[in-house]
């Protein structure tokens, strides 16, 4: 059973630089509820992992936080899939943390709670730190270009970045889920 861990902000729903900080901003973009769906129905473990620094830095509390992923659960299940798991960072940058992507500890906490490895597992994410946490535990990065995705890929572009060979890169989650959800079926057969 693969793992696919995904970023919330700018994978799952809309990003703002102003942070979402309440259930009426946490707005799904197009497609992703039923792609999660898709992928638990298919077998895959879906998990989120995700930096929420506006905890730490009090925009937000912690019903707001709650809110917001039950609301993302509650959607999954109606779609008839399932999350394994909503890991996230509430620590500030400068904070020291070992979870803030994108250092691994988030995806190490993951891992342990559903034990699995992460050797076989894929990063979805939509800026760079997403990838790298990834990448720290050798998990194939995979790269939305909603939210910060298209910054992101033009960034590494610009710098002729040696992670755009081993990038996997879509313009969304949705579209991603229908290219593994395609090879899958050829893998199998």
């Amino acid at each position: 059973m693969t793992l696919v861990i995904l970023d919330r902000d700018g994978v799952i729903n809309e990003d703002s630089d102003a942070f979402i900080k309440n259930l009426d901003e946490w707005i799904p973009l197009p497609g992703s509820i039923e792609a999660i769906a898709r992928l638990s129905r298919a077998g895959f473990t879906v998990a989120v992992a995700t930096n929420q620094s506006g905890l730490g830095r009090g925009l937000f509390s912690q019903a707001d936080l709650d809110a917001m992923h039950q609301r993302l659960r509650t959607l999954v299940a109606a779609a008839g899939g399932q999350l394994a798991g909503i890991y996230y960072c509430p620590h500030k940058p400068d904070d020291g943390c070992d979870c803030r992507k994108p250092l691994p500890g988030l995806l190490d906490q993951l891992a342990q709670d559903l034990d699995l490895t992460l050797d076989s597992a894929v990063m979805v994410g939509d800026s760079l730190r997403d990838l790298e946490a990834g990448l720290a535990r050798g998990c194939q990065p995979v790269l939305v270009r909603t939210g910060k995705g298209s910054a992101t890929e033009a960034k590494l572009r610009a710098a002729n970045s040696s992670l755009l060979h081993s990038l996997l890169i879509f313009d969304s989650l949705a579209t991603y889920v229908d290219y593994l959800l395609a090879d899958a079926a050829v893998q199998g057969t």
